[in-house]
Order: structure tokens, then sequence, then C-alpha cells
């Protein structure tokens, strides 16, 4: 699927990502992720390892057993990175609900 812009992007990332266990298996997944790269600039750069394998695979773990589609990271890499980060924050500090609201119910879509 093509997107004209990161906002286009964030609906169908939302979308993506309707289940509220999906979105807490990546909220886990981003903050250990976080924890490793503060771990590897601290204590040891092979920590960078973990980053990717936590940071990733918690979440497609979500993609493939919970939410039942594809991860989006494998059509969009760097918006998705920026879209994770965003639904992080936002659930850091408890808006994600009132954006999901926001967005409305839309219909399912994969992104290949």
């Amino acid at each position: 699927m093509n997107f004209r812009n990161l906002d286009e992007f964030w609906a169908f990332y939302v979308n993506q990502h309707s289940k509220p266990s999906t979105r807490r298996w990546h909220f886990a997944s981003t903050l250990i992720g976080i924890f490793f790269l503060l771990c590897s600039v601290v204590f040891s750069w092979w920590l960078l390892f973990f980053v990717p394998f936590f940071g990733y695979g918690l979440a497609w773990y979500s993609h493939f057993f919970i939410e039942g589609n594809i991860p989006t990271t494998f059509g969009h890499p760097v918006w998705s990175l920026v879209c994770d980060l965003k639904m992080f924050g936002l659930m850091l500090i408890g808006k994600m609900d009132k954006e999901i609201k926001r967005l409305g119910k839309r219909p399912v879509l994969q992104p290949f």
C-alpha cells in the first residue's frame, strides 16, 4: 500500500493494532528494547544485539498470534518505528484509547 504522509500511515498503523493485547505486547516490546539500548550505552555495546530481538520479536509475536495480521515493519520499516514510538508515548501518558476513538473503527487492511 502507498501512503502519502505519516498521518495516513498512522491511521493504518492504529488499525493494525486494534486489539488491546497487541498494543500491550508492543508496549512491553518497546520498553524492553529501550532498556537494552540504555544498557548498551551504560555497560557494554554487545547488549545492542538484544534491542531488535526484543524490540521487534515480542511485537511480531502479537501480530502473528493475537492480531492475526502481518507486521507493518515488513512493508514500511521507518514509518512503523516512528508510529510504534508514538503509540508507546500515547500509551505511557494514557491517551492511546482517545486516539483510537478519534480515528474511529476502520476496516482491517493488509500491508501487501
